[in-house]
């Protein structure tokens, strides 16, 4: 199996060798189009300067001349009507020429053939040491008539050139490969580190360490795992809490009801007895079934919010319904109780919102003090509607409230510990609101109050 840094490795340097080739393509392509005819005008009126001062100096030694002209770079073919040749400069590699085109100088022709050779769409080709890749141009000197081809000694003029790019093209192929090999290595180690901790974090080990000092994705990417791992190891620590809740939460009412099942055997028991007994059981019986509902609720709601109905409904009259229903518990904790609710409409499912009301509720007065108060208003704005839920109970820390909503979680405060309860409601309460398209908010006031705020869209 390739590693990520092979695959990276190798996918560079393939990257840099099809970019060098379609650079080299697209600068022949550039040479073919643009500097070959430049090139071959250039040469071309180099070579024009050469005849006309052969022609204006009959005089000159022809072949001295050449020579001249061949030491500063050139090399030359010099031939005449009766087929006789001489060359001047650096032998050319291949001396091959027709004699068509021999005979088309010397008609007072020019013969462009680094404009014309060769055909191929490299840049090589103007190296090319060959005679068809000259110019070929007329010439007379003393009413004799010649055809003179000349080019460019690239060897001569750019030999030293050539060598020095050379090592420049070879030192950048070989520093690149080596960079692209460490800079990979260090690109890979995030992956390869996140790699490690995904295996420590599957063998239960939520205390990871990696790099999240790193200003790119790959530390982006290593704070998203870290907080992964610290919300993983929350979740389990509230599994575990859960577990040990709703086992001494099962396990006692249980224990309740086995002991009291018990009692009733003994036939001594008075008739009151009996009563006080089957109240007992009656009571540990509908602890265990709210736990169990619950659980079933918090179930359904997961699996999808095909069981939503929604339809208008009034929201204040829907809590006002609930507040009556709880009158008498309001009454017996001497709790005072004020509300502001305006006739609002909205959409949403009445069961399950009734749901959230009642939790909300109920905690205010669970949690609430002696002779405490709650409020609760509704407001509306243009996109939605807020319900809050204000007590005079328990305020929270800031952690308490980060984890709030978590299922199975209870503030861990020894008040709480005695109220009986699943730390199941807020999870649901969560859990709907979120199915409403709404949100939820948990706020202190400096006054040591509690704030429930609901946000529901009025329009879903």
């Amino acid at each position: 199996m390739k590693t990520l840094y092979v695959k990276f490795v190798v996918g560079t340097i393939a990257i840099m060798i099809l970019s060098s080739i379609l650079a080299f393509i697209i600068s022949n392509s550039y040479y073919q189009q643009k500097l070959k005819p430049e090139n071959d005008e250039k040469i071309t009126m180099i070579a024009q300067s050469v005849t006309s001062y052969i022609e204006d100096n009959p005089q000159i030694n022809l072949q001295e001349y050449l020579e001249t002209i061949a030491s500063t770079g050139h090399q030359l073919y010099l031939v005449d009507n009766q087929g006789k040749e001489q060359f001047f400069g650096a032998e050319f590699r291949d001396k091959s020429l027709s004699d068509d085109k021999k005979k088309l100088v010397l008609n007072g022709e020019m013969y462009h053939g680094i404009l014309h050779f060769p055909q191929e769409t490299f840049v090589t080709g103007f190296f090319a040491n060959e005679l068809q890749n000259t110019i070929g141009i007329p010439v007379t000197h003393n009413s004799e008539s010649y055809a003179l081809f000349m080019r460019p000694d690239i060897k001569l003029l750019f030999n030293e050139v050539h060598f020095l790019f050379g090592a420049i093209l070879m030192l950048t192929i070989i520093l690149s490969i080596v960079f692209v090999v460490f800079s990979t290595k260090y690109q890979v180690k995030p992956i390869s580190q996140l790699t490690a901790a995904t295996k420590s974090l599957a063998d239960g080990d939520y205390q990871v360490k990696l790099d999240t000092n790193r200003q790119d994705e790959l530390g982006e990417l290593s704070q998203s795992f870290l907080r992964m791992a610290k919300k993983i190891e929350q979740l389990d620590d509230v599994r575990k809490e859960f577990i040990s809740n709703i086992s001494h939460d099962i396990q006692s009412p249980l224990s309740n009801i086995k002991g009291y099942t018990n009692l009733l055997k003994i036939e001594t028991n008075n008739e009151k007895a009996r009563a006080e007994y089957t109240a007992v059981i009656n009571d540990e019986i509908n602890r265990l079934s709210n736990l169990t509902e619950q659980l079933l609720v918090l179930a359904s709601l997961d699996r999808s919010d095909n069981l939503m109905k929604k339809k208008h409904f009034n929201i204040g009259e829907q809590i006002k319904e609930l507040v009556r229903n709880y009158q008498w518990q309001i009454n017996e904790k001497n709790i005072m109780l004020s509300y502001t609710f305006p006739d609002i409409e909205i959409i949403g499912d009445p069961t399950l919102l009734h749901m959230v009301w009642d939790n909300l509720l109920s905690n205010a007065l669970k949690y609430n003090q002696p002779y405490g108060s709650i409020k609760l208003a509704i407001e509306e704005n243009e996109e939605s509607v807020v319900v809050t839920f204000e007590n005079t109970g328990i305020t929270l820390s800031n952690s308490e409230i980060e984890r709030i909503f978590d299922r199975f979680y209870r503030a861990d405060s020894a008040r709480t510990r005695t109220i009986e309860g699943t730390g199941l409601g807020l999870s649901i309460v969560w859990t709907i609101i979120k199915l409403h398209g709404g949100q939820i908010r948990v706020d202190n006031t400096k006054e040591n109050h509690t704030i429930f705020s609901v946000w529901l869209p009025k329009n879903q």
